[in-house]
C-alpha cells in the first residue's frame, strides 16, 4: 500500500498588536487541516525580523499597529520578500486604505468583521497566487478606479475631486463573450456584492451564481472578480 504525500500546508504569519484577536484568529486557522499559523507579531518591526528567519507563504497584517504600521510593513516586505503573500486586515472599508495598500504590495484586503470561513477561503485564494479583496469594499475600490479614469480623461489635475454620482450600467459590446445572465452578474459583481446578495438580487441560487462567476473569469482570461470587475470597465462592458 502506497502511503500518500503529507499535506503540504499553508505557513501564515499573525500580525496584529491585539493579543487577544489573535488568539481567535489562531484558534480558527488551526482548526484548517491545511493550514498552520507558525508565528504572532504585535508590529511591523517584528514582522520583518519574524521573515527574516522564518519564511511564511501568508502574512495577515493588521493596517494600524504601533512602530510601523500595515502599509508601510507591506511595502517593505515586498521589497525584501516579494514571495510573500501579504492580507491586508483592518476595520477601514474607505477605498483610500484599499488602494494604498493594494499599490504598496497586498494580494488581499479583509475586514475584520468577517466570517471565519470567509477568511480561510481569503488564505487560501492569495496563497495560490491570486487576488483576493472583501466584497464590502470592492465596489468602492471600482469607484476610485473610476475617478481616477474619469480624472484623467478630463484632464484634472492629481488633487481635485470629481463630485459626480455613480450608478453601475452594463454596457454591450460588440466583442463581448458574455450571456446576458453573465452580464447582469457582472454588474452587480462590479457593485461589490457577494455570490450570495447576487444570487438574491437575480432570484438564483449561490451555486449558480458561483457557476456563472466560473464561466466570467474563464471567458475574460483572468484569475479573480477584482480583475474581472476592472477589465469589464477597461473594455466598457460596465461603466457609469
Amino acid at each position: 500500500m502506497e502511503n500518500k504525500p503529507a499535506l503540504r500546508k499553508i505557513k501564515v504569519l499573525l500580525a496584529d498588536d491585539h493579543q487577544l484577536f489573535r488568539e481567535g484568529l489562531k484558534r480558527i486557522l488551526n482548526m484548517e487541516s491545511d493550514l498552520e499559523v507558525i508565528g504572532e507579531c504585535g508590529d511591523g518591526i517584528q514582522v520583518l525580523e519574524f521573515c527574516n528567519h522564518e519564511r511564511p507563504d501568508v502574512v495577515l497584517l493588521d493596517i494600524n499597529m504601533p512602530t510601523e504600521n500595515g502599509v508601510v510593513a507591506t511595502e517593505r516586505l515586498r521589497d525584501i520578500f516579494p514571495e510573500i503573500k501579504v492580507i491586508i486586515l483592518s476595520i477601514h472599508d474607505d477605498e483610500s486604505y484599499v488602494f494604498e495598500t493594494l499599490r504598496k504590495g497586498a494580494t488581499g484586503y479583509l475586514l475584520k468583521d468577517m466570517e471565519a470561513e470567509s477568511l480561510i477561503n481569503a488564505i487560501r485564494t492569495v496563497a495560490e497566487g491570486h487576488a483576493y479583496i472583501h466584497p464590502k469594499v470592492t465596489g468602492k475600490l471600482i469607484n476610485q478606479l473610476r475617478r481616477m479614469t474619469y480624472l484623467d480623461e478630463i484632464g484634472a489635475s492629481s488633487g481635485a475631486a470629481a463630485s459626480r454620482e455613480t450608478v453601475t450600467k452594463f454596457i454591450p459590446r460588440g466583442n463581448n463573450p458574455l450571456t446576458r445572465r453573465e452580464a447582469e452578474v457582472l454588474r452587480l459583481m462590479a457593485e461589490g456584492k457577494s455570490n450570495k446578495s447576487i444570487g438574491e438580487n437575480l432570484f438564483i441560487s449561490e451555486k449558480t451564481v458561483k457557476n456563472h462567476v466560473s464561466s466570467i473569469l474563464q471567458k475574460m482570461e483572468v484569475d479573480d472578480r477584482t480583475q474581472a470587475v476592472i477589465n469589464s470597465i477597461k473594455y466598457g462592458w460596465v461603466t457609469v
